[in-house]
C-alpha cells in the first residue's frame, strides 16, 4: 500500500484498514465527529448526568466502607480521576493497584504521594513473578504484536475481583474520549479479555501452569458481574471538560506527581514495548494514535504532533541496555529475545480467537447507545 498520512490527524497506512475521503481525511476523524463528539457531552448536560451517577454511586455505599473502587497505576487519568473522586466528588473509593513486576520508579513515587496526600489506604496485588514471565514469554514466542495483555489481562480481572470480593457496585475507570478518542486498529492492539486467544498462545507456548493468576472472561465480568452481580463501569472524566496538560499541572501542584514522557510508560515494560518493539517490528507507533485524539480534541496542533513524531519514542542512546534488561528480567538471554524480534510476524487471526463474539457484543452496545465508538469490521 502507498504511504498515506492524514490531512487532519497523524493516522497514517501503518494502519492496515484505515481509509481516507476526498480530502484526505481518514474514517478515524471521522468517527470522531460523526460517533463521538454528538454524543460527547461535557456541558451542563454531562454535569447533570455526573451528578445523578454520583448520587448513585453514595447511595450504594451507605454504611460501607466504600463506595466504588479505583485502580491507580500511577498514570495521568487514574491519578487525576482519584484527585476527583475524592476531592470533588465527595466518594471513598477503595483504591488498588497491580504489581506486574514492572513498576517503574515514577509510578511507585506517583502512588505514593497520591495515596499520602488524599489519606487513603492502598491494596496491593502481587501478581505471581513466574506466572507472570511465562505467560509474557508465550506471548514473544508467539510472535504477535500484542505483547501487552499479560499485564492488562491481570489489571482487568483483579478490578473486577475486588470489586465482587468487597460488594462494591461500581467501577470507577479513567478511560475517556479527550485523550483516547482514536481507536487503536485492531492489528496493533488485540482484545485483552479474548480467553480463546489466551488459552490457546499458552497452549502451545506456556510451560508451567498458572494456578494464581487472575483470568478473567469478557462473560464473566461483562455479563454475570453487570447483569448478575450489579457491577457497573463509570468513565467519569467524560462528562466533564478534561484537558491533560491542565490535569498534568494541577497533579504536580498539589500532590508533587511526576509526568511521564508518554502515555502508558509508568510500566517499564509498556515503556519498552510501545516505544521500541511495537515501532521497530511492526512499525506501529502508538504515539499516532495518541497524539491524534489530542489534535481531535483541541489539545494539540498537527504541527506539534508531527514533531513529536520526527523522533523515535526510545532514547537510541540506552535502548540495547533496556534491551539487555528486558531479556534478564524475563530470565532469557539477549540473543533469545533478538529471535523473537527478528521471526516471522504472526496476529491475533493466526490464533484461536473470539473476534466475531466481541464484534457482535460491540455491534449490540451500540445498537443501544452504551457504546458512542463504532467498532471498525477488521
Amino acid at each position: 500500500m502507498e504511504y498515506k498520512i492524514c490531512s487532519k490527524c497523524v493516522m497514517d497506512t501503518t494502519d492496515p484498514n484505515i481509509h481516507f475521503d476526498e480530502n484526505g481525511v481518514c474514517d478515524h476523524c471521522h468517527d470522531f465527529e460523526n460517533n463521538v463528539k454528538p454524543n460527547w457531552h461535557t456541558d451542563d448536560k454531562g454535569t447533570y448526568e455526573l451528578e445523578k451517577i454520583i448520587t448513585k454511586i453514595k447511595g450504594k455505599g451507605i454504611n460501607k466502607e466504600f463506595d466504588c473502587i479505583l485502580g491507580l497505576s500511577g498514570g495521568v487519568d487514574s491519578s487525576y480521576l482519584l484527585h476527583l473522586a475524592v476531592k470533588e466528588f465527595g466518594l471513598r473509593p477503595l483504591v488498588f493497584h497491580v504489581d506486574g513486576g514492572w513498576n517503574s520508579e515514577l509510578a511507585v513515587h506517583n502512588i505514593n504521594v497520591m495515596i499520602d496526600k488524599l489519606g487513603l489506604d492502598l491494596y496491593t496485588e502481587v501478581i505471581n513473578w513466574e506466572e507472570m514471565k511465562d505467560f509474557q514469554l508465550a506471548f514473544f514466542k508467539s510472535g504477535v504484536p500484542h505483547l501487552d495483555i499479560p499485564q492488562d489481562h491481570a489489571f482487568v480481572a483483579t478490578l473486577y475481583y475486588f470489586a465482587e470480593k468487597h460488594k462494591i457496585k461500581y467501577i470507577l475507570n479513567g478511560g475517556n474520549f479527550s485523550t483516547e478518542c482514536v481507536q487503536y486498529p485492531m492489528e496493533w492492539f488485540y482484545y485483552g479479555t479474548d480467553m480463546s486467544q489466551i488459552n490457546d498462545i499458552r497452549k502451545r507456548f506456556g510451560t508451567i501452569s498458572m494456578d494464581t493468576y487472575p483470568f478473567s472472561s469478557i462473560y464473566r465480568h461483562k455479563i454475570y458481574l453487570k447483569y448478575i452481580k450489579g457491577v457497573h463501569v463509570v468513565k467519569p472524566l467524560n462528562y466533564r471538560p478534561f484537558i491533560k496538560e491542565k490535569a498534568l499541572k494541577l497533579l504536580e501542584k498539589e500532590y508533587g506527581w511526576k509526568p511521564y514522557p508518554q502515555k502508558h510508560f509508568e510500566s517499564r515494560f509498556t515503556k519498552f514495548y510501545e516505544g521500541y518493539w511495537l515501532p521497530e517490528r511492526f512499525g506501529y507507533d502508538t504515539r499516532k494514535v495518541q497524539l491524534s485524539s489530542l489534535i481531535l480534541t483541541g489539545q494539540m496542533t498537527r504541527e506539534e504532533a508531527l514533531a513529536i513524531l520526527s523522533k523515535p519514542a526510545y532514547n537510541p542512546e540506552t535502548i540495547v541496555d533496556e534491551f539487555n534488561y528486558i531479556a534478564t528480567k524475563l530470565g532469557i538471554s539477549s540473543e533469545e529475545l533478538r529471535r523473537y524480534f527478528e521471526m516471522p510476524k504472526k496476529f491475533y487471526w493466526d490464533y484461536k480467537n473470539q473476534q466475531n463474539i466481541f464484534r457482535f457484543g460491540a455491534r449490540v452496545m451500540n445498537l443501544l447507545g452504551i457504546e458512542k465508538v463504532v467498532k471498525r469490521k477488521k
